[in-house]
């Protein structure tokens, strides 16, 4: 597989692995590292195509019914990121303020910033969600997120790391369709449309060769020229890095937080043999990054404040404990072939969130791998920067895969009583509102560029001799661990009509300037009736839903505060079970449609409906009427 004999072929060929000098300082690597096109090529276009087909694959079974398929493991995330979509169209139509809106969660409203709404691809994909609906432009965004990440990637390592084409193919392929990016493909498209934070790193990476090479002297252009061209190329860099910044803010700032804490990382022990290098660096790059930072947050000051301060804020989110159980390192994801053949013990926090399934094999290939490429040097005795990828790539693995187990350790769902680092971490500003099982997401491009670095050093073998058997065991043992991976489509399941009601305008006629109470409303265990709302075009606020906001102590919460008569229909509701209803009860039901500004309450088909029925009978003393196949009671006079 990989010798370390001195006749190594990446000592004898230029097109050996390792070649990909991140930090040689030459002009020349400045502008197009080791002469590459940074333009795409014929060959990249024919790459993101089949990217792209893979990813529409994994996803074919919610394209085949945009209508009424529904991902079966998202939970009720699917009805939420619907909703979001749809709303942001709204908003921007009738030109209201996409950052908040009370069409949910009546009278107080959703803070849409403090939630995960993605304007970055909701509001250029307006004409798409008017078109044809949210539900199209949420598979759109979860296909095109698979497959764009997975290009991102592979641009990335071609441009950057590896000359061979193909095992720059084998790094992106794992970064775009790893088990925790398929995990979050049911419900998460803020997860899975991961393509700008490469793109963030191929620029760090262009602005660190240029400041070694300007601090080396390399840069030999006259002095008047040369400064007004370094100045120029900084503009460009601080405008395009503030760009990909804002971006990235409008897609998912969680990732991008993962992402800086994992570069970081990864920086520092890259540079950690050559701290003088890395000082140069840091002086070069920390004018650029600064102002970028600084028109990141001129640009993005008003959502930000919004999010943070604006009405329905929140200051964190109380988890829980959300770590990786130890055993998900080992096991196969379920939506994968090894899932299907070898399934594992359910220790998964819910199925939308197996961020660390790498499986046993591909641990071991990437442990092994590491093992050898950890102290390769060339004939000068200099450490090649792949190399020095490769260390600092495991340290990320390595660090955030303990991060994301969180404290204490827990085995088979089972508590080791053992303390991690995440104990002490857990409640430092940012990091208390994230889910620690996803600093795992940390690992992936670094498991990623060890792949393609051993890949095209097994490759390099056979520029020696096509009879050289170390690549055929390589590529043995990359299937071996890759193909129990492969993912497979992801099942969908098939949803209830909207009910007429709310589709062909008749609930305009109950509804003049109140909300619409479903009983029960909609919660983070059953969100449906959101998609009722979006179908009937948002022509009413609805009370309750499923959404991120305040708790009585200011701390995040998914869905409102739920109020008496709420509480009672969702019991009614699971149990069948009529609770003893008296005065006292039915004026707390009256304070609370008047708190809702209710103009009706609807009780479509459901579970248990003829006690909800009764119960709410009892409740309001108010005529009951069936219209359009669900009972309503017309509460305006009584609220």
């Amino acid at each position: 597989m990989v010798s370390g004999r001195a006749s190594d072929p990446t000592e004898q060929t230029a097109g050996g692995a390792g070649t990909a000098v991140l930090d040689r300082p030459t002009a020349g690597d400045a502008v197009a590292p080791r002469g590459r096109r940074l333009a795409l090529s014929r060959a990249d276009l024919v790459i993101g195509a089949v990217y792209l087909v893979l990813a529409t694959y994994v996803l074919s079974g919610q394209w085949r019914d945009t209508h009424n398929g529904y991902l079966v493991k998202s939970g009720q995330d699917q009805f939420m990121w619907e909703w979001f979509f749809a709303e942001t169209a709204h908003a921007i139509a009738h030109l209201q303020n996409p950052l908040g809106t009370h069409l949910q969660n009546f009278p107080d409203g959703v803070n849409m910033m403090a939630n995960t709404a993605m304007f970055g691809v909701g509001v250029p994909l307006i004409p798409v969600t008017m078109l044809f609906g949210p539900t199209v432009t949420f598979v759109l965004v979860l296909t095109l997120g698979l497959s764009g990440t997975a290009f991102a990637w592979y641009w990335l390592f071609s441009r950057e790391l590896v000359r061979s084409r193909f095992a720059a193919v084998v790094g992106g392929l794992f970064c775009g369709f790893a088990p925790a990016m398929i995990s979050h493909a049911n419900a998460h498209p803020n997860f899975v449309l991961l393509a700008a934070l490469p793109a963030i790193a191929a620029l760090l990476i262009c602005m660190a060769r240029r400041a070694l090479a300007e601090e080396s002297g390399t840069d030999t252009a006259p002095s008047p020229a040369g400064w007004w061209h370094r100045t120029r190329q900084q503009r460009r860099d601080t405008i395009l890095l503030a760009a990909l910044l804002t971006l990235q803010i409008a897609l998912g700032e969680e990732p991008l937080l993962i992402f800086s804490l994992g570069f970081g990382v990864f920086a520092i022990v890259y540079y950690l043999h050559r701290p003088r290098a890395g000082l140069r660096v840091l002086r070069g790059l920390a004018p650029t990054v600064a102002a970028a930072a600084l028109i990141t947050l001129a640009l993005t000051a008003i959502p930000l404040w919004w999010q943070f301060c604006g009405p329905q804020s929140y200051g964190s989110i109380d988890h829980g404990p959300m770590g990786n159980d130890v055993k998900t390192l080992a096991q196969f994801p379920s939506e994968s072939l090894g899932g299907e053949f070898v399934p594992g013990q359910n220790v998964a926090i819910n199925p939308t969130e197996q961020n660390a399934y790498f499986g046993w094999p591909l641990l071991i290939l990437v442990a092994v791998a590491a093992i050898l490429l950890w102290r390769r040097r060339d004939r000068s005795g200099e450490q090649r920067a792949g190399y020095r990828v490769v260390r600092a790539g495991t340290v990320v693995i390595l660090g955030f895969g303990v991060l994301s187990l969180g404290s204490p350790a827990m085995f088979g769902t089972h508590t080791t009583g053992i303390n991690l680092p995440w104990h002490w971490l857990a409640n430092l500003p940012l990091l208390d509102t994230m889910l620690e099982t996803r600093f795992s997401m940390a690992a992936v491009p670094a498991i990623a560029a060890i792949l393609a670095l051993a890949t095209e050093r097994a490759l390099a073998y056979w520029q020696i001799s096509l009879s050289e058997p170390r690549p055929l065991i390589w590529f043995a043992a990359l299937a071996l661990a890759l193909v129990p991976l492969a993912p497979t489509i992801l099942p969908v399941t098939h949803r209830p009509a909207v009910p007429s009601f709310f589709i062909d305008g008749t609930v305009e006629r109950y509804v003049t300037d109140g909300s619409v109470v479903i009983a029960p409303p909609p919660t983070r265990l059953d969100a449906s009736p959101l998609r009722w709302q979006y179908a009937a075009n948002f022509d009413f606020p609805i009370a309750g839903g499923y959404f991120v906001g305040p708790m009585a102590d200011k701390k995040g919460g998914y869905g409102p505060i739920d109020r008496p008569t709420a509480g009672l229909l969702m019991d009614v509701k699971r149990t069948g079970h009529i609770p003893r209803i008296d005065a006292a009860t039915r004026e707390r039901a009256r304070k609370d449609l008047r708190y809702w500004n209710a103009d009706i309450i609807v009780l479509p088909p459901t579970r248990n409906a003829d006690a909800l029925q009764d119960a709410l009978n009892q409740l309001l003393n108010v005529p009951e009427q069936y219209v359009d196949g669900v009972r309503l009671w017309d509460v305006r006079g009584l609220s």
